[in-house]
Parts: structure tokens; sequence; C-alpha cells
């Protein structure tokens, strides 16, 4: 029960003028006693708060950055009208910054033994589960003197996937896939890849590709067609390692490998590549195995949805080995990690080994577009420090990549805007090069 603004207010107007025409306490006493019997009488048709029922519905998931609905169905099951403001509470990173009061808080009028149904707007911020908290409502009588106020516990999920912005690229992969994959004029012949067809030669043909018992059967030179290999195995395996939580621009750099994890997986299972991914630091975070090409995607988004960086050192040995039991026939390995040197150096290159004699191996690692522009700094003093210091940065992240080529793996360095259709080229060429 509480008193509200306007019961004050009148309390306060309401007793000083008696007080100055009649003195003593009568008159006051007088207007007090009746401004007591109205909050009392409006305290006592005011509807009470605990017996309402309350339910939710509506979406369960959203991508970051879209907007998600949830319906709150408040049931006034008493014989009053229910007059109301309402706080539905979730958590912060629910709504950007300076949004939260007008997206939670609503005025709610029910009559009695009816229904209504308030919709809450949230704008999550982040990725991961946000749960609802509890919904306070606070009842008001015909008069707007006294107010009953109460809270629900009313649960609610609402999962935020990541936004996969780079799934604009992914007309043009697939355009180029068309290419390798012989359905169009342009057909690809490379080591290792499959035989696809038979068909007449024409002026610029590789003559090696000729196929000469066909062309002795019939009148015509007959050529052989080929398709890159199918049912190739990909395993992508995220580093959530501290590194993983460095930000580049606005967001860490995990949520950069997520989105190029995203296109990859996206385009070989379009391939018809099996797909499969492994989230790791000092343990698993997350795993996908065995999933069909409808399933994919969805099952991948929903295990990346809660991933966060944790600040831990990576367990290089740990990784392999783990890596090695998810992908026990020879598979394509996309590692998302760090190109610094410390952590490479000492960490994976001592196992390395034991991925590309068994493996074909590919790091993508997310650079900083900072750098690039502190490097091309010029006509200051404090700029030309800058400049010094981020090409030396960029000098060490160049020493690494080459010790890993030396090793034969395949490295793909590039800003967050540029990773992921970059490393969608490195997997075509690895398709194109029958290395897959």
């Amino acid at each position: 029960m509480a008193l509200t603004g306007r019961a004050a207010l009148l309390a306060a107007l309401g007793s000083l003028p008696v007080g100055i025409l009649e003195p003593g306490w009568t008159g006051i006493l007088a207007v007090n006693g009746s401004l007591a019997l109205a909050c009392a009488c409006d305290y006592a048709l005011a509807a009470p708060v605990r017996r309402l029922g309350l339910t939710r519905s509506g979406d369960t998931s959203v991508r970051l950055g879209d907007a998600a609905d949830v319906t709150l169905t408040v049931t006034n099951p008493t014989g009053r009208p229910l007059r109301a403001h309402l706080r539905d509470a979730w958590p912060p990173s629910s709504w950007r910054p300076g949004t939260e009061i007008e997206a939670s808080r609503h005025r709610l009028t029910v009559p009695a033994g009816e229904r209504r149904r308030i919709t809450t707007r949230l704008r999550p911020t982040r990725r991961g589960d946000r749960q609802a908290d509890r919904v306070t409502i606070r009842s008001y009588g015909p008069l707007g003197l006294f107010s009953r106020q109460g809270t629900h516990k009313v649960p609610w999920t609402v999962r935020v996937l990541p936004p996969f912005t780079s799934r604009k690229h992914l007309p043009s992969k697939l355009a180029r896939l068309r290419e390798l994959d012989g359905r169009t004029s342009v057909l690809q012949r490379g080591e290792g890849t499959e035989f696809d067809s038979l068909r007449e030669y024409v002026p610029g043909d590789d003559t090696r590709s000729i196929d000469w018992r066909a062309t002795a059967r019939q009148t015509t030179v007959a050529v052989r067609t080929w398709r890159p290999e199918r049912d190739r195995r990909i395993l992508l395996v995220l580093d959530t390692g501290r590194t993983s939580a460095g930000r580049v621009g606005d967001a860490p750099r995990l949520d950069a490998s997520l989105d190029a994890a995203l296109l990859l997986a996206a385009l070989a299972s379009r391939a018809g590549d099996r797909v499969d991914l492994l989230a790791y630091d000092r343990r698993v975070r997350a795993l996908v195995q065995g999933r069909t090409a409808g399933d994919l995607l969805p099952s991948l988004v929903n295990a990346m949805a809660t991933l966060e960086p944790e600040l831990v050192e990576t367990d290089a040995r740990g990784l392999t080995a783990t890596a090695l039991r998810t992908a026990p026939r020879r598979s394509l390995i996309v590692l998302l990690t760090t190109l610094d040197a410390a952590p490479v150096e000492e960490g994976l290159l001592p196992v390395l080994p034991q991925l590309t004699q068994r493996h074909t191996v590919l790091v993508a690692s997310v650079s900083d577009p900072h750098i690039a522009r502190m490097a091309a700094a010029r006509g200051t003093t404090d700029a030309v420090y800058e400049a010094a210091a981020a090409a030396q940065a960029q000098a060490e992240r160049n020493r690494t990549a080459e010790q890993l080529r030396r090793h034969g793996v395949t490295v793909v360095d590039a800003t967050p805007d540029d990773l992921a259709p970059a490393l969608a080229d490195s997997y075509l060429a690895l398709k194109a090069a029958g290395r897959l």
C-alpha cells in the first residue's frame, strides 16, 4: 500500500487553510479525516495485484541488431477493474542505451474478469541469452490517491544470435562455386578433383584432358570435365581464449571470427561438404557435429549465440588433441585464432605438425585496421612514432604468418569486414586446386 503524490498534495493543501481560518485542531482533523476516508475507499477499490494472472508469449530468438517482441498477457480475475502502471524488467543489454525506461514501462487498464495484452520490444546489444527478471505492477484506485504494488516472476528467455552480416557475400561466392562445379561454361580441372563427364573439345581446352579412348570411338575429339570433390570434411575451430577478447572497433575479435565461420559453413554446405564446429580454450565450449545441410546453420548460430571470450590462455595441446579426436578422417581444419607472436610460437607451433601431417590446415586471424592507419600517419612527431610502432607490429605479424606457411599452413589475415570473404576465397582456392 502506498500514498500517491496526488494524495500527499491534497493532504498538504487541505490542512493549511483550515488551520488558519479555524484555530485549533478540529477543522484539521475534519478535513484530514475526510481525506483519510477517501484514501481508504480508493485503496479498497484498487484491484489486488497478487491475484492477477500473467503469462508470456512471443519471440524466443532474434539476430543481434534486430527487434524481438515479447507479449505479456495480464488476466484480472477479481471483481474490480485494474488501473495500473507496469514495468517489465529485463537485463540492461536488452535495449539500446537510454531507451530502457520508455520500452519497459506501460500503462494498463483491465476490466474485471477480462484480460489484456501488452508488448515489450527488445533490441539487444549483445549476443547470448536474455532472461526476463520480474514484472512490477502498481494498481491504482479510481481517485488515484492510493495504490497497491506487487511483483510477479514470469520467466522467459530470448536468445540473441550472431547477426551473420557476411551473408551478403554468399551469392557471389556461390556463383564462383558453380563455376568450379562445372555448372557453367567455365570448367575447371585440378589435381585431385573428380571426373564429371565428357564433352566435345573446343579451342583453348587443356590437351591433357583429352580422352583418347573416347575420341577413338567417335568422330570428334572428346575431353574430360572435372568438378571439385564433394563430401569433404571441414572442422571449424574457434579459439575462445583471452586473445579473442581483444576489441577491434566496437566488437571483440571473436565476433568477427563467428561471422567468418558462418559464411564458410554456408558455402561449404552448399558445395556438398560436411562441416563441424569446435570452440575451445581450456575446455570445449561448443561442439556441433553430424548436422545435415538444412540443419547446419541453425545449429551453428544457436551454439555460437552464448559463446564469450574466456580470459585464460588457450591450451594449444588440448585444442590439438580435441581437434584430432573430432576429425579422425582427413579434413580441412580452419583455425580462427590470433597471429600474435607469443601465443603462436609458444603454443601453436610446437603442436602444429600433429595437425598438418594428417589434415590440411588453414589459420584465419582478425587484424586491426587501426594499425594500418597508424602506419600511414605522418605530419607530426607523435604520428611518426605511431607509424614506427605500427610498422613494427605489422612486421612481427608477417613473420608469424610466414612461420606458419613454412609448415604448409594457409594463412588468412584480414580486417573484420574483410575476414569472411577472404576466408571463403581461400576455401574456394583450395577446392579448385584439389587440396581438400
